[in-house]
C-alpha cells in the first residue's frame, strides 16, 4: 500500500497510524463493496433497487408486514416505497405507471392488470368495548340488523362493499350504513371506540387494530360468514423482473402463513 502498516519486533507486533486507519476504514470499504455487487447483480437480472407498492388500509398491519420482511430477506438489495391508496384506486395507478405492485380488497377486473388471490379470510366485527353487542361472540349478522354500520364509502372497494350488503339482506335486512370519508384508519377506530356503530373488516385486520386500539374489540361474525378476498396487482403487460421478485416472494408468504386456507367455508 505504499507505507508500513505495522512494526515488528522480536516480542510483539504494533500497528503504526496508517494501519490503524486502515483498521478502521476496511470494514467501511467492504460494506460498500459488498452492496455494490449486490447493487450490479439486481441490475443485470433487470430488478430495480425500488419498487412502489400500492397497499390499500386494512393490509397495513398483518399482511403488509409480513410481505416487506420477507422482501428484505428474499431482495435485500430492493427498497420498497409503500403508499397507502384505497382498493379501488391501486388499479388504475397500475395502468398509470404510477405503482409497480399493489395490494387490494376485492379488486374489480380491469383490462392491463394482472390479479390473483393472496389471502382468503371471514371478516370481523369492529366495536367498542362498551357496544351492546360486545359480550355476543360471534356475533350473528341478523344482530347487525338495529346497528349502523360505518364503512368506508362503496367507491373505494365495490366489491368488498356489496358483498357485506348482500349478507345483510341474506340474514333479512337492508343495513344501515354510514360511509366515513375520513383517512386514515386510526379516526375510524377512534370513531368506534366513543361510539355506537359497528364496523365491519377482514379478520386479520380486526384482530390487530383490536391490540393496537384501546377501547375496541373485535367478534367473528357468522350466519352467514362474510369473506374478503385480498390480491396482489401488477401491470399485465410485460411485467419487470423486479414484479416478478416481489410476486414469487407474496406466492411463498400466502403458502408459508396459509392465507389462502384461513377462510370459513
Amino acid at each position: 500500500m505504499g507505507t508500513s502498516l505495522f512494526v515488528r519486533s522480536n516480542r510483539r507486533v504494533q500497528l503504526t497510524a496508517a494501519g490503524r486507519t486502515l483498521v478502521r476504514e476496511a470494514p467501511i470499504a467492504l460494506a460498500a463493496l459488498e452492496r455494490a455487487v449486490e447493487l450490479t447483480r439486481l441490475a443485470g437480472s433487470g430488478i430495480t433497487t425500488t419498487i412502489r407498492l400500492g397497499y390499500t388500509p386494512v393490509t397495513s398491519f398483518d399482511t403488509l408486514m409480513t410481505l416487506l420482511d420477507a422482501l428484505h430477506d428474499d431482495h435485500p438489495g430492493l427498497t420498497v416505497d409503500a403508499r397507502e391508496i384505497f382498493s379501488a384506486e391501486i388499479p388504475e395507478r397500475l395502468c398509470a405507471g404510477d405503482l409497480d405492485i399493489g395490494l387490494a380488497l376485492s379488486p374489480q377486473p380491469i383490462h392491463g392488470v394482472g390479479a390473483e388471490i393472496l389471502r382468503e379470510e371471514p371478516v370481523s366485527a369492529l366495536l367498542s368495548t362498551r357496544h351492546r353487542l360486545a359480550a355476543v361472540s360471534p356475533i350473528p349478522v341478523a344482530a347487525l340488523r338495529d346497528e349502523t354500520l360505518l364503512l368506508f364509502p362503496r367507491r373505494l372497494a365495490p366489491v368488498y362493499y356489496d358483498g357485506i350488503v348482500a349478507a345483510c339482506r341474506e340474514a333479512g335486512f337492508a343495513p344501515d350504513i354510514c360511509a366515513f370519508e375520513e383517512p386514515p384508519v386510526n379516526a375510524m377506530l377512534a370513531r368506534l371506540a366513543g361510539g355506537r356503530e359497528v364496523s365491519l373488516a377482514p379478520a386479520s385486520f380486526a384482530e390487530h387494530a383490536a391490540n393496537a386500539r384501546a377501547g375496541i374489540l373485535h367478534r367473528d361474525v357468522v350466519h352467514p360468514p362474510i369473506l374478503a378476498a385480498l390480491s396482489v396487482l401488477w401491470p399485465a403487460n410485460d411485467p419487470s423482473p423486479a414484479v416478478a421478485g416481489v410476486l414469487a416472494t407474496a406466492r411463498r408468504c400466502a403458502e408459508l402463513n396459509g392465507w389462502l386456507h384461513s377462510a370459513i367455508t
